[in-house]
């Protein structure tokens, strides 16, 4: 079977043959995220350089490497390979990495020429989280004075074309129209009331009733899909249906079982997915979506200093790409769980994570890069000068910028590790006491990925969590002998 995306696969060729930049406007399930790298590798200007692809998630960069490496009948790491946090399959035989974007950067911060790269992609780029945003700014900076013959590949399937081709020196749109299949959209009567799980779950169970196929649902985060599996198994306890949870923090195995399509006969499939299923993946045989509306996202609080998490509704472009998701083999059906009126409140399109996140990371980021001006790159939104000021405030009190906005010996070695700037001070600090150890063990269990997982993470007492890992270990050393 044809993708969609392959009419628009010459019409790309000629374009990226003629541009140093281009943009590329596909669906969801057009195709773009495994076929374009594929189509593009034996160009004649790529001259045998390698293509580097950003993926906003580790999943997705698992998936898209497995799937094109599967498409040419190897293993991931030989010609496709993917590097994430703390995980690589690559070999000297690779020419298409998929990486997520932190580790672009640190790249970038490493290479500036990007040496042996003939083309970067960034796909998902509506997504705009703050990496992708640093890592387009500091390619489009290289390209201009290091590297004239880098080409540079945005794809996106909800964001203004106009505005990202305007970004990229006026660069050629490529459109492909997509394939997808009618999914009629329910919605209820009015907001609902009662704790979210509970009413997640009663919606799987009327659309398993009322529809054929496996189900997706779209919860916030970790604890509501928890509470709506375990409503589910309750509900429909010995019954033909399998029900999984698919977030971040679970292992990759766990992850690909979600994504996997079924192989038991008559069975059927329910995956609780947090906002990381709304594009790069298909999950086969989805039929029917269940919404909830929400999701969860870092919100930066200037008073505090601190980023939190903020359960908030989502925007009409993100309940549309949700939506897709049931008709993607076939006609399908979504059930939104708010009203009408609610749908006509939601914003067009998520706020750009460069407007409220925590910049104090991005500002090392530049500091690094030897740019004392954020205006000085190009943006698609600039970082707000008020919030980069602020934490260009704070690395001076940490030791990584000198008073002129210059980054120190410390900053530099601050930005080498994959911390919060905050973190890698701490860390930096607790080596002069002799105490990096805990200093390390701290900062695992509060940075971005917990290393305590399951009934240990519940504890918010940082005493009892360093015990616990304690514990983890010594069963780890018995467990080895």
């Amino acid at each position: 079977m044809t993708l969609p995306i392959e009419e628009a696969l010459p019409r790309l060729r000629a374009v990226l043959a003629e541009h140093s930049c281009a943009v590329l406007q596909a669906p969801p399930g057009a195709g773009k995220t495994t076929m374009v790298p594929l189509a593009l590798l034996d160009e004649p200007w790529l001259n045998g350089k390698s293509i580097v692809m950003l993926e906003p998630r580790r999943l997705a960069a698992r998936a898209a490497a497995g799937r094109m490496s599967q498409l040419r009948n190897e293993i991931v790491g030989e010609t496709v390979g993917y590097r994430i946090r703390f995980e690589s399959k690559v070999s000297k035989a690779t020419r298409i990495e998929v990486l997520t974007e932190g580790i672009l950067t640190r790249r970038l911060q490493n290479d500036p020429a990007l040496e042996g790269v003939g083309l970067v992609i960034f796909d998902e780029f509506h997504e705009r989280h703050l990496h992708a945003d640093l890592a387009l700014a500091l390619c489009l900076d290289s390209q201009r004075g290091l590297r004239d013959d880098l080409k540079i590949l945005v794809m996106s399937a909800t964001l203004d074309g106009a505005a990202v081709s305007r970004l990229l020196n006026n660069a050629p749109i490529v459109t492909s129209e997509g394939r997808s299949y009618p999914v009629d959209v329910h919605y209820l009567a009015r907001d609902p009331e009662g704790r979210l799980p509970d009413v997640v779950a009663q919606a799987i169970q009327r659309a398993l009733a009322e529809h054929e196929g496996d189900v997706l649902a779209f919860l916030p985060g970790a604890w509501e899909i928890r509470r709506t599996q375990s409503n589910i198994e309750s509900a429909l306890k010995n019954s033909n249906v399998d029900v999984y949870p698919l977030y971040g923090d679970l292992p990759w195995e766990q992850q690909e079982r979600a994504i996997r399509p079924g192989d038991a006969q008559g069975r059927r499939k329910v995956v609780l997915a947090t906002p990381i299923a709304e594009t790069s993946l298909t999950i086969d045989g989805v039929r029917v979506v269940v919404d909830s509306g929400y999701a969860r996202v870092p919100q930066f609080d200037p008073k505090s200093g601190l980023s939190r998490l903020v359960t908030q509704r989502i925007s009409r472009a993100s309940a549309e790409q949700r939506a897709g998701r049931a008709g993607r083999t076939a006609p399908g059906v979504c059930y939104r769980l708010w009203g009408e009126t609610t749908q006509r409140g939601l914003i067009p399109q998520a706020i750009p994570e460069i407007r409220s996140a925590d910049l104090v990371p991005l500002a090392l980021e530049l500091s690094a890069w030897g740019v004392q001006d954020a205006n000085s790159l190009a943006w698609l939104d600039p970082p707000p000068a008020a919030s980069l000021a602020q934490a260009r405030d704070l690395l001076v009190e940490l030791d990584a910028l000198d008073e002129q906005g210059r980054i120190t010996t410390a900053g530099r070695a601050m930005a080498q590790l994959p911390l919060h700037p905050r973190l890698a001070h701490m860390l930096r600090a607790a080596e002069k006491m002799q105490r990096g150890a805990l200093a390390c063990d701290i900062a695992a269990l509060i940075s971005e990925r917990d290393i305590l997982m399951g009934e240990a993470r519940r504890s918010c007492d940082l005493t009892e969590r360093l015990d616990m890992l304690r514990v983890f270990r010594q069963q780890g050393r018995k467990g080895a002998e």
